[in-house]
């Protein structure tokens, strides 16, 4: 593995939240990563379909990383700020977050991001992100 990869990896395994939803790495790559989310009852809404915190919270998290593949050493990322659109409801066997960097500068990087949802053979995009994310010294 690479040390992009080691480094990925152990953030994501110190994150509760994504343990806490049943989240997994599926691919790192500089300036991209992808988050894979399988469906849950303990995840719906009302509906039946996977809350939109849910949904939230990896995309968040994919930019995030992507960012974080990009970022000087010694430097770690946060989300300054977000904008998701909805444009199906989450209904899905699994979910995969894709988290892409469209630009990283020396102190913000701004990534985009979407969410696919899949049924058997079928997929979906179910939701769009742009973020900004801060990279801050350790």
């Amino acid at each position: 593995m690479s040390d992009v990869h080691d480094r990925i990896s152990a953030s994501f395994d110190a994150q509760g939240l994504m343990s806490t939803l049943g989240a997994q790495l599926a691919l790192v790559e500089e300036g991209e990563v992808q988050i894979a989310l399988p469906f849950s009852k303990g995840l719906s809404q009302q509906h039946g379909y996977v809350h939109a915190g849910a949904i939230t919270s990896v995309v968040d998290s994919a930019c995030g990383y992507a960012a974080l593949t990009m970022a000087p050493h010694g430097y770690e990322v946060v989300t300054a700020e977000f904008k998701i659109n909805f444009m199906r409801p989450a209904i899905g066997d699994r979910f995969v977050a894709i988290g892409k960097v469209i630009s990283a500068g020396k102190l913000l990087t701004v990534c985009a991001g979407e969410v696919h949802a899949y049924s058997g053979a079928t997929v979906k995009v179910i939701a769009a992100m742009q973020a900004t994310i801060v990279n801050v010294h350790r």
